[in-house]
């Protein structure tokens, strides 16, 4: 059945403020990637994969530096707040953008809740804290409303407005890559000597082979670490130079963070006494090192660096603290953008005289509180934002894709070199991460996202946006594919519940690489024509860039 274009809507006013310069935008970025992970990431990828996990760290690496320069050429060619939500939008149309815009929402409000979970287990070095966890590292009554007064405080500061949080997190942000970079040297130079045969201790380089590897990847916290580089698209809506400090910030931040992470899973690995190092890297009992709740502090402490771990402990609320910050911002940011696409009710469009969109960093308080309760934990809640977040990233090569053969001559700022080939690659990679987070993790994001697709469908039900998008099913067909036939993949594979594995361990990678790319040349065969992506860039895009000419003197600064 033919669906009839319903009249272009009355534009509604744009009021963000683009006040953002270069350096507030890398750090926005880098701000997000500096934050619970390096606290416990380290640690945790010994106990997945012993000291293989450096592999792990550097394949992570090169899979989201991937993803990364895709969103630097999409961001910096429409720099729209709530961006990397909004590509599959005009590229597919309302249902594959409403099924993006909800990963990416999923995404950016659970990050909040993480950090201060990370907050709370370094604070448990203090007598004050010790009654805030159970032994499972789960909250206790005292712990949960301990942690939802971390929400309010975190969620406060964003209604003090863009300027002041871009300040906040650039402030964070210098002590946040000063303290992990610091803290490499001085324990490789003054910790007493490093330990290179614990490239061999316990059960070996590799206990776990290849699928150790593979798995520390989604599961240990690796591409949770590096998540965040897309901050920067997320709040382009509100840059001074979008076009030219889109890219740096992006591909600039996820290089630093690799060289960060890669430099701390070496360090933290021969720093280690041999006597904290079991029988096998994953044996957990006191003493050793895998019973560590705050990894760094108190391998510095065991090293005779008190005053380093001092220091770790209040780095502790710093660096969580700030990247819960900059995500609850974010999570704001991507309402606001599914609502100017009709998706969400309009109420989340609604600014403060700070141009802050409040009614969405409540909702995120809300949301952020409510997944104490199922995911108390750090680790309970790695793999569920790991699997969202690269489902929301593959979302981007599809656009990227389709933005390439139906808008070839569209100014490109940034143009990313051998696209019809890092394109695919990176919506290939997207997949092998979800397939690497395994069935127990990814069964828990379906729910999620037949839950995202209740809330969408009642906020259309009930007109509560006068912006009422056409869905084009025809463009999104493929999509119930892809995530039927992911999940399909993952139960059948190693990383699923059965004990004879339908699909053996490498078979799997080459099934997830040949079924998304089946995926992706599917999507661009069925994607929107040129005429209407145009008009939909046109009803948004056009009337959101306008403000940096209305906002900006004749020096191009802001106002």
């Amino acid at each position: 059945m033919a669906l009839v274009a319903e009249p272009t809507p009355t534009q509604r006013p744009v009021s963000l403020k683009r006040e953002i310069g270069l350096i507030s935008m890398l750090w926005a970025s880098m701000g997000s990637i500096i934050g619970s992970g390096w606290l416990f990431g380290a640690q945790k990828g010994l106990l997945a994969a012993g000291p293989a996990a450096l592999i792990s760290w550097g394949i992570g690496g090169v899979a989201i530096l991937v993803l990364a320069l895709v969103h630097a050429e999409l961001g910096a060619m429409y720099p729209v707040s709530g961006g990397s939500a909004r590509f599959p939008h005009y590229a597919f149309g309302g249902a594959a953008g409403a099924s993006f815009g909800w990963f990416s929402w999923l995404q950016a409000a659970t990050v909040a809740p993480i950090e201060v979970s990370a907050m709370i287990n370094y604070a448990t070095h203090y007598s004050f804290a010790h009654g805030w966890l159970n032994e499972n590292q789960t909250l206790t009554t005292s712990g949960l409303v301990v942690a939802i007064i971390l929400m309010a405080v975190v969620s406060s500061v964003n209604f003090l407005g863009i300027r002041a949080l871009a300040l906040t997190n650039s402030t964070a942000t210098w002590w946040k890559v000063g303290v992990p970079l610091g803290t490499i040297l001085v324990v490789a130079l003054f910790g007493g000597g490093l330990h290179p045969e614990n490239f061999h201790a316990a059960d070996g380089f590799a206990p776990d082979g290849a699928k150790g590897i593979l798995a520390a990847v989604s599961t240990s916290g690796i591409i949770f670490s590096y998540l965040g580089f897309e901050q920067a698209d997320q709040l382009a809506g509100e840059s001074r130079r979008p076009k030219r400090d889109i890219p740096i910030a992006v591909i600039g931040s996820i290089i630093l963070g690799i060289i960060i992470y890669v430099a701390l899973q070496f360090v933290f690995l021969l720093a280690l006494p041999p006597s904290t190092i079991g029988p096998t890297w994953a044996t957990v009992a006191p003493g050793l090192y895998s019973s560590f709740t705050g990894p760094w502090a108190q391998l510095a402490a065991l090293l005779s660096l008190g005053w380093l771990a001092g220091i770790l402990y209040f780095d502790a609320i710093v660096s969580p603290g700030g990247t819960g910050l900059i995500y609850t911002a974010a999570s704001s940011r991507v309402s606001y953008g599914l609502s100017r696409n009709g998706y969400v009710p309009q109420i989340f469009e609604r600014l403060s005289k700070r141009g802050v969109p409040w009614f969405g960093v409540v909702t995120a308080f809300v949301i952020g509180c409510i997944c104490f309760l199922p995911f108390p934990s750090w680790q309970s809640l790695v793999g569920l934002i790991t699997s969202a977040s690269v489902l929301m990233y593959a979302g981007a090569p599809l656009s990227l894709g389709v933005f390439r053969k139906r808008l070839p001559d569209a100014e490109r700022p940034y143009r990313l070199p051998a696209a019809a080939v890092l394109s695919p690659l990176a919506f290939v990679v997207s997949g092998l991460i979800i397939l690497w987070s395994g069935w127990g993790t990814d069964w828990k994001l379906g729910v999620a996202i037949l839950l995202g697709y209740l809330i969408l469908g009642l906020s259309r039900a009930f007109h509560l946006n006068s912006h009422n998008p056409v869905m084009q099913w025809k463009a999104a067909q493929w999509l119930p594919v892809y995530l039927i036939g992911l999940g399909v993949i993952v139960y059948l594979s190693p990383y699923g519940p059965l004990k004879n594995p339908v699909i053996p361990l490498w078979w799997d990678i080459a099934v997830t690489a040949l079924f998304s790319l089946g995926i992706y040349y599917w999507a661009l065969a069925v994607s929107l024509p040129t005429r209407q992506i145009e008009e939909m860039i046109n009803e948004v895009v056009v009337p959101e860039e306008d403000t940096v000419a209305e906002q900006a003197g004749p020096s191009g600064s802001s106002r």
